[in-house]
């Protein structure tokens, strides 16, 4: 790794996150699991939202993934799956969730959802991390939508009374809602999200076409109590809730969604003789950028010591290309940088996390 220079860097805060950088190189951290991807189709087919999949287009569209542990570690309990579609108007998803007991407490619009059984989706557009949206059901067909400027790491604003305007939702209970004197099936949902949430410049929504989103989808799952016949989540002995399962369909690594570089990639395929996506290289150096960016928040001083401090010189390789990570520090605070070895493009991450791309003009 190479470190440019402008203001001499004297301070010793300067000096000290440029080491911890350099030896997050140094210990080779592990590299982030490739995503998922998932190409969503087009569809010219009047969807109508009811939870129910009977349209030929769903039926002829390709399932996920089943989902996994958010960690990658565990098998889930249950399995979960979805589709996409989109046309001019709408992004459309359909989920499957297997329960044997289908349940929900919560009936208020923008509550924490998540303190019951729930599907989460997480909507990056432009895959900078920052600016992204939030999605949460329960089988009551109760939601919570929300907009974030910035992951919580990066001490972003949270607009809880945002809303996705004209979302249209559905739930299917294959069982009975709310009774345990049966075994379920599970539920299932269906979802259409105007594209107006995604204004472009001049006003204008927005449509994608043969481009990628970086989208991830969450399942929350928490073992239940009964009492007189009422579900709830369950406690420990010592009256705390036990901890929640946490079902992805791209894995990250962590317990925390809110790290959108981890997040799957969907592809808008807009052409059906157009060839399988594949992810650019570009997005492999972002994952490596991303892994040494995260260092800056670990708060591992004890890593800042004299046998660490090792200049890396060497090269990082991605896709057979050597690649040379820079950070340089500014008025604003820094900028990590790479110069792709694919496109020439400048790949940045800002102090705050944003990510970036100054475009080669001679491309």
């Amino acid at each position: 790794m190479a470190i440019i220079n402008k203001n001499s860097m004297k301070s010793k805060k300067a000096v000290a996150l440029l080491l911890f950088l350099l030896y997050l190189g140094a210990i080779s951290m592990a590299a982030q699991k490739t995503p998922r991807t998932y190409e969503a189709q087009n569809t010219e087919e009047n969807i109508t939202i009811d939870g129910k999949m009977d349209e030929h287009s769903w039926q002829k569209t390709s399932w996920s993934s089943s989902f996994i542990d958010i960690e990658g570690v565990k098998k889930p309990t249950y399995e979960t799956k979805f589709k996409m579609l989109w046309d001019d108007t709408n992004i459309y998803f359909f989920a499957e969730l297997k329960e044997p007991h289908v349940w929900g407490t919560l009936k208020e619009k923008d509550t924490i959802i998540f303190y019951n059984n729930d599907f989460e989706i997480f909507l990056d557009p432009d895959g900078d991390t920052h600016n992204y949206y939030e999605f949460e059901m329960n089988a009551l067909n109760t939601i919570w939508d929300l907009y974030l400027s910035k992951p919580y790491r990066n001490n972003g604003h949270i607009t809880d009374g945002w809303d996705f305007k004209g979302i249209q939702t559905a739930v299917q209970v294959n069982g009975t809602l709310n009774n345990a004197s049966d075994i379920d099936e599970g539920w299932s949902i269906e979802i259409a999200i105007p594209w107006s949430f995604n204004t472009a410049p001049g006003g204008k929504p927005h449509v994608p076409g043969n481009e990628y989103w970086r989208i991830n989808f969450s399942r929350v799952n928490w073992d239940y109590d009964l009492q007189n016949g009422k579900y709830s989540r369950k406690k420990d002995s010592a009256g705390k809730y036990l901890p929640e399962y946490n079902w992805v369909w791209s894995t990250q690594e962590v317990i925390n969604m809110h790290e959108p570089e981890r997040w799957g990639y969907v592809y808008f395929n807009k052409d059906s003789n157009k060839a399988e996506f594949t992810i650019p290289e570009d997005d492999h150096i972002k994952w490596y950028m991303y892994e040494l960016y995260r260092g800056i928040f670990s708060g591992n001083e004890k890593a800042w010591t004299s046998k660490n401090e090792v200049l890396q010189t060497a090269p990082k390789l991605i896709k057979g290309k050597p690649v040379i990570a820079q950070l340089e520090k500014n008025n604003f605070g820094f900028d990590l940088w790479v110069k792709s070895p694919f496109t020439n493009n400048k790949l940045i991450i800002h102090t705050d996390g944003k990510f970036e791309t100054h475009h080669d003009k001679n491309n």
